[in-house]
């Protein structure tokens, strides 16, 4: 049977990584034929279709010729009726092509799959190699605001780089995160002798929002991670309703200068700050601040984006 790391056929297996090395080099062409013979063998093995898919949209995109496309189509297609939960994120390549309809371009399985292997290097990667200095520009943005915060809530918390920066101005924290492997490395870390965390969910945000008892925090935390959800509205509402009148919510955001939101190369989605602003009012959220931020940089240039204050107002 066969697995994502493997098609269970050692022929299949070989010629597969020749397919990636021949993308990889930019010989689309040969990609696709190598793809085609992997199928061949091993007709259920998703990785190949994902990568004929790639090899034929890159071709379609090369020549202007719509039959590649659509071929490139109903190869994401056999991919996604193989795996429906998408744990490889085929549907960001559907997106791309244009032909992605109201799917989520990311599923949760495939941000649970890509941050549940990302974890062991995680920090060091994001510190170091992309100059992520997020948790930094919040609590900068907070800094403005007196005293403590008696409940937060740590969204998308990953290893816990945002409840550190924050910790000292908080009693109780809670982080909620989708991926198991950030989770363990989350509640290994201690601040002043005890847990960093007081409480660990795991589990997507809005879902874990909507169990939470309404009016019940003071301070919502979402350091690069609304960077992985498209259409902002479910997850503000979540947002709005758990947190008191006056409470605050404080996010990063990567920016850009189109309407709604976009899906970049990067695999990440920019939100325009009237998509921002529409769905917080929508939530019962004013914006306090709302700064421009390089967040991190990719290929050795900032990323544009935003620091966002949100308040709560009054029902």
């Amino acid at each position: 049977m066969a697995s994502q790391l493997s098609s269970g056929d050692l022929l299949a297996d070989r010629r597969y990584r020749y397919a990636e090395a021949c993308l990889a080099e930019g010989d689309h062409e040969a990609a696709a034929d190598l793809a085609v013979q992997v199928l061949d063998l091993a007709p259920r093995y998703t990785p190949a279709w994902l990568l004929l898919g790639r090899a034929r949209a890159a071709m379609a995109a090369a020549s202007g010729d719509p039959a590649l496309r659509e071929a490139a189509a109903r190869a994401y297609a056999s991919a996604l009726d193989i795996d429906p939960e998408d744990g490889l994120g085929v549907r960001t390549h559907l997106v791309r092509l244009g032909v992605g309809g109201d799917l989520p371009a990311l599923s949760p399985t495939y941000i649970r799959a890509l941050f549940d292997g990302y974890a062991p290097r995680f920090e060091h990667h994001l510190v170091e190699g992309l100059a992520y200095i997020g948790p930094q520009l919040v609590r900068d943005a907070l800094a403005g605001v007196p005293g403590r915060f008696a409940v937060a809530l740590d969204l998308g918390c990953g290893t816990g780089l945002m409840g550190a920066a924050l910790r000292d101005r908080i009693g109780h924290l809670t982080g909620i995160d989708l991926s198991p492997g950030m989770l363990t490395l989350a509640r290994a870390k201690a601040w002043r002798d005890r847990p960093l965390y007081d409480r660990l969910i795991e589990g997507d945000l809005t879902a874990a929002l909507a169990d939470m008892p309404g009016s019940s925090a003071d301070l919502c935390l979402a350091a690069d991670v609304l960077i992985y959800v498209a259409d902002l509205a479910a997850l503000l509402a979540g947002i709005g309703r758990v947190l008191r009148t006056g409470g605050l919510c404080a996010v990063t955001v990567q920016s850009h200068d189109g309407p709604g939101y976009v899906l970049g190369r990067d695999g990440r989605y920019a939100h325009a700050e009237a998509h921002i602003s529409t769905r917080a009012a929508a939530a019962g959220l004013e914006i306090l601040t709302s700064r421009p931020a390089a967040i991190r940089r990719e290929g050795g240039h900032p990323v544009p984006g935003r620091v966002v204050v949100l308040r709560r107002t009054a029902t």
